[in-house]
């Protein structure tokens, strides 16, 4: 019954693809607590509903070598499996040099996904962070403590009690992902009065939390809170998120700035300079990526307001014009010429030569102005359909996009076309990550 239950499943997901116009990729690897590697890929599109969707195309055991041919020949398979080879415009996957060399191989385009690299940027910038470091080795093995002792654990909830709170657990951090750190750091603090008098009626050799520690924590907490903000917005799978990676890293750097001169802790002041001086490093190149900008020029929540430089915000509006362009210029071809009526005669028509036809290169020069002027056409037309779009006010921040373009697709028909493409694209891997948390 499981099995037939998934095979009558698997279709509907299918046909619910194959309608798809164009589709996205998150792929990751994860290895379990038996060392045993699995690769799982998923599908992402705008579907006739004009709301995104996701298919998980497939999670498997990876026994082979983890190199960029094996992976991307597993992916292969899947993407000929659901009939998406034509139909993939991105792939976003982690930094790592295989997944990356994979894409190459597929020829599928490539983004790295943005959760990763805000994790880096806060990671190494806590790390960096003299006196933080140790403030967050005291945190973790406070939480170890109540976690693993019944009694500490029966302790604090009767001071919680006492003091009129809620019985909220202390939370662990988990190394891969930096926004653990933040929850373990802002629930300490909150809980932090019940947790030192838990500490002082028990006999540990726990070295507690001072009060000037607590005091960085607190500035420390409100520099991280922009990037944790953005974090959780970018691993949604339920709304358009790609378009919102240059926006948003915009607004992160006009957060750390306006938050800076405000600070006065010297651990929070010198997280702010490095978060700046990490943040300019691994986002200097997002204004530059053609998935990204293309995506953002077609959310109509942000369009060119969305760029931190309006240098590049031309350079992506030329790109978007080049791209809209083709598409009228493959309908042009796609229109078929009306075939001649045959002749009634019986008589055969004489053979003609090819030089004939064409004239004798006569008309060559003739010819070779048609096609320069068809391609011109096509230039000017995307220009003014470009223009139009991009003068058009900007709809409220918490509008749906594709409700937007759902409703314009025959006022901006070409662009609308590039905007089931490039919207479906995800910020992060995270919802394939989801897949083995589910697992």
């Amino acid at each position: 019954m499981v099995a037939e239950k998934f095979k009558e499943e698997k279709q509907k997901a299918k046909r619910e693809v194959e309608k798809a116009t164009a589709v996205s990729l998150t792929s990751d690897m994860w290895t379990s607590i038996h060392m045993d590697a699995y690769l799982a890929v998923t599908c992402h599109f705008v579907n006739e509903q004009d709301t995104l969707s996701t298919v998980l195309l497939g999670v498997g055991h990876f026994s082979k070598a983890h190199t960029a041919e094996n992976i991307a020949e597993v992916k292969k398979v899947l993407m000929e499996e659901w009939g998406i080879q034509n139909k993939v415009r991105c792939l976003v996957t982690d930094a790592a040099p295989n997944m990356i060399s994979s894409s190459k191989i597929l020829k599928v385009r490539h983004t790295k996904c943005i959760a990763h690299t805000l994790n880096l940027i806060v990671r190494k910038s806590i790390d960096n962070t003299p006196g933080l470091e140790e403030i967050r080795g005291k945190a973790r093995k406070m939480v170890s403590y109540f976690r693993s002792s019944a009694t500490a654990k029966e302790k604090l909830c009767q001071m919680q009690q006492q003091m009129g709170r809620s019985h909220l657990k202390l939370l662990q951090e988990v190394d891969t992902r930096w926004n653990s750190t933040y929850t373990m750091l802002q629930r300490l603090y909150e809980e932090r009065e019940p947790v030192s008098a838990a500490l002082v009626s028990m006999r540990t050799d726990l070295a507690p939390v001072t009060a000037e520690e607590y005091h960085s924590v607190k500035e420390c907490l409100e520099v991280l809170s922009p990037f944790y903000t953005a974090t959780t917005e970018l691993s949604g799978e339920q709304r358009v998120s790609g378009s919102k990676v240059i926006p948003l890293v915009c607004m992160l750097r006009y957060a750390i700035a306006k938050k800076q001169p405000q600070v006065l802790d010297d651990k929070a002041r010198q997280l702010c300079m490095n978060l700046t001086r990490m943040l300019g490093e691994c986002s200097s190149h997002l204004e530059t990526m053609s998935v990204m900008t293309i995506a953002t020029l077609l959310d109509p929540r942000f369009k060119a307001v969305g760029f931190c430089s309006q240098t590049n915000a031309q350079a992506a509006v030329r790109r978007l014009t080049a791209e809209c362009a083709t598409i009228i210029e493959n309908e042009k071809d796609q229109i078929m010429p009306v075939p001649p009526i045959p002749s009634t005669s019986s008589q055969p028509e004489p053979a003609t030569s090819s030089a004939t036809q064409s004239g004798g290169g006569l008309w060559d020069l003739l010819d070779s102005h048609m096609v320069e002027r068809q391609v011109r056409n096509a230039t000017a037309d995307a220009t003014v359909e470009v223009q139009r779009y991009m003068a058009d006010p900007l709809i409220p921040r918490t509008e749906d996009p594709l409700h937007f373009w759902a409703t314009r697709k025959n006022v901006y028909p070409h662009l609308h076309k590039l905007a089931l493409q490039f919207l479906c694209t995800p910020a992060s891997s995270v919802p394939c990550e989801r897949i083995f948390s589910k697992a």
